[in-house]
């Protein structure tokens, strides 16, 4: 085996792109992995990582071999028919085959395949060194980085995220000739801008961590995280209060400094009269900034800020952020209290004038119909259906807001708190907030009965009239979100246990589309969001075939499928299973294949084989047992009873002819099969579990 020493790759630039860059670094990484195994070197990768700052990409291996190992090569020639004349010499085929090999063709060795033997050429050649092949690894690596839009700079052809200044390149103590962007390849890196302005020299890659440390630069992204994580908690302790670290804001910030340093800030307490989301809004996204709450949770005057330096005088460094974001809030402030002046009623008014889509009307149509829906829904999962209207009619409110228009997040959380203020109930308040729930992928359901019942009624509406007016996603283009939509319905009404029957709202939805002109297909639509509930227990590992079980059923109720879905697994698990699985599934082909009429009931003195009269027994007995489970919908005992009919299933298949040659006894026959079926077949189509 190859000598394995560390190698140490890094390209410095200009400050790259925030969001990318641990995308880029994680590119960069895999390029240089995947470049030198596709080589065949011998690499050690132990617990490497993708290292980077704003300035640097990195790759560190603390093993990868000097030199390839030999290369072997087989290229297969023409059959001996062909390559050799009646005379044995060889014909110009082979000689062509031999000139490009580079040698004679008596030298060629010969194989055999399953058309004959035929000519072939073997070669061993010495493997190149890994320094020599680094220069096109890098450059493959580079190609194939993830970068949409490259910079150019100079007047060169170069394109890159960011212009490069300089690149190290180190396998061992050695440094590798290479150039990229017309940087020569060298041991030399750089220091923190400020703190250690200056060249760093590095003996050998093993050094590389250490050395940038010492010139003020964190390379590790983990070690960046968890030192910002202890500084910011460690001041907003100081602070008495605790940091809101959201994992976005913190990505971003590890990526935006290379030598993190927390600072306590303040801003003035009149500002925390506006709604603490529009402040916290301002300081995450657009300062990356992390606010400090109190034991409650609620928004303090203090702040913090991740400078990149170790300053002499913090308090400076305080006032520089605290006069960035007084601006901000100030204009959320003024916002806030001229949307208090007009009030939550008033700016509905508006909403008639603000088309929602042309085939579908205004956002004053649209909320009419979510209200009419929302008084549909309530009464039925035990909400007040004049609140339900009421905070339906509100909803969209702040859409006329100032402060929504600044702030687009805050749809809902505005209204939320306009409401309160104009004197609306809590519970109507909070509605017209956990409307918009779940805001995204992982976000939870609405919590009050009246937020889950506008949650509802307001995506009920979206699909319907997205369909109706044509705006079906296709590919990737969804402009109406109705994936979302849909996804975010059907977690609504299961998490929230509400037993709903989703035609039946579908149809309302169409019903107060019909001023418009326009309708939803219903099943179609109904399909679209149990397509979306595939996904969603996939990710909590239900297989595809306990899913489709229940699809195929179609139960009009998707929390009633959801019981189904858990029944199915629990019955899956018992040893009988697999075979009454395999059983349905040859009962729905016999009955399938079967010519003529079946009879509606069985008749007793029609069953001769002591197998079928004793299946008929058994089945009969199972209707009886599980009559009452169905009509409370326990499945699980449904499925766990009829789990008991594996012995006189097995012997009937085992000892009776179903396609008798007497029409009366083959009728009878499949009648029982029949029963038998419709009764396995209550719960899930469980011939879906038979391999």
């Amino acid at each position: 085996m190859s000598q394995l020493s560390p190698l140490l790759i890094e390209l410095g630039t200009e400050e790259l792109p925030v969001k990318a860059l641990p995308g880029l670094a994680q590119a960069f990484f895999d390029g240089v992995v995947e470049g030198l195994r596709k080589r065949g070197v011998a690499l050690e990768l132990g617990d490497a990582r993708p290292l980077s700052t704003p300035r640097r990409l990195a790759v560190l291996l603390p093993g990868v071999g000097l030199e390839q190992p030999e290369q072997h090569s087989e290229v297969l020639g023409p059959y001996l028919n062909i390559a050799l004349d009646a005379e044995g010499l060889p014909t110009k085929a082979l000689q062509g085959f031999a000139a490009k090999a580079g040698i004679d063709w008596t030298a060629l060795e010969k194989t055999t395949d399953n058309k004959g033997e035929r000519f072939v050429h073997r070669a061993v050649t010495p493997g190149a060194s890994t320094a020599s092949l680094l220069p096109e690894i890098l450059r493959e690596a580079i190609a194939a980085m993830p970068i949409p839009k490259p910079m150019r700079w100079g007047d060169h052809a170069w394109g890159f995220a960011r212009p490069a200044h300089w690149l190290v390149l180190l396998h061992g103590a050695n440094v590798v000739e290479a150039e990229l962007f017309g940087r020569q390849a060298g041991r030399v890196s750089r220091g923190h801008r400020f703190h250690h302005d200056r060249a760093v020299s590095l003996a050998q890659p093993q050094d590389y961590v250490e050395a940038l440390r010492a010139a003020f630069v964190l390379v590790n992204p983990s070690e960046r995280r968890a030192r910002i994580v202890a500084e910011v908690e460690a001041a907003a302790a100081k602070a008495g209060g605790s940091a809101r670290i959201t994992d976005d804001n913190l990505e971003q910030v590890v990526n935006l400094v290379e030598w993190p340093s927390a600072v306590l800030c303040s801003f003035e307490r009149a500002f925390l009269a506006v709604p603490q989301e529009a402040l916290i809004e301002t300081m995450e996204i657009n300062q990356k900034f992390f606010p400090v709450l109190d034991d409650s949770g609620t928004l303090t005057e203090k702040f913090i800020g991740i400078a990149n330096i170790e300053s002499k005088d913090v308090a400076e460094v305080a006032k520089g952020y605290e006069r960035v974001i007084r601006p901000r809030f100030a204009d959320a402030k003024f916002f806030f209290d001229e949307d208090l002046k007009q009030g939550l009623v008033s700016m509905g008014d508006g909403l008639k004038t603000v088309t929602y889509q042309a085939k579908l009307g205004s956002v004053a149509d649209k909320v009419a119909r979510v209200a009419a829906l929302a008084e549909v829904i309530a009464p039925q999962v035990g909400a007040d259906p004049a609140q339900a209207k009421r905070a339906a009619e509100l909803a969209k409110n702040d859409l006329q807001s100032r402060m929504v228009n600044e702030f687009p997040e805050l749809q809902g959380i505005a209204g939320r708190h306009y409401a309160v203020t104009g004197g609306e109930s809590a519970d109507v308040a909070l509605a017209i907030d956990e409307a918009y729930q779940p805001r995204f992928g992982g976000d939870d359901i609405a919590l009050s009965p009246l937020g889950r019942v506008l949650a509802i009624a307001e995506r009920v509406d979206t699909l319907a009239g997205g369909f109706a007016a044509g705006l079906k996603p296709t590919g990737n283009k969804d402009p109406f979100a109705l994936r979302r939509n849909a996804l975010g319905l059907a977690r609504t009404i299961i998490e929230s246990g509400f037993e709903l029957d989703l035609r039946a709202l579908l149809a309302s939805a169409n019903a107060g589309l019909a001023a418009r002109n326009v309708q939803a297909d219903i099943g179609e639509l109904y399909d679209f969001i149990l397509d979306r509930l595939k996904g969603y227990y996939s990710d909590k590992g239900v297989p595809a075939t306990h899913f489709n079980a229940v699809a195929e059923l179609k139960p009009a109720s998707l929390y009633d499928f959801d019981r189904r879905l858990d029944a199915i697994g629990t019955f899956a698990a018992l040893p009988e299973a697999e075979a009454l699985a395999a059983a349905n599934k040859r009962i729905r082909n016999i009955l399938r294949k079967a010519e003529g009429d079946i009879p509606a009931q069985i008749d007793p003195a029609l069953l001769q084989e002591d197998a079928e009269r004793a299946l008929a027994e058994a089945v009969t007995a199972a209707i009886d047992d599980t009559g009452a489970s169905l009509q409370h919908k326990d499945y699980v005992a449904v499925l766990a009873r009829l789990a008991r009919l594996r012995p006189q299933v097995d012997a009937f298949f085992d000892g009776v002819m179903v396609n008798a040659e007497d029409p009366a006894l083959r009728g009878n026959r499949l009648a029982l099969l029949t029963m038998l079926g419709e009764r396995l077949g209550k719960v899930a189509a469980i011939e879906h579990l038979s391999s």
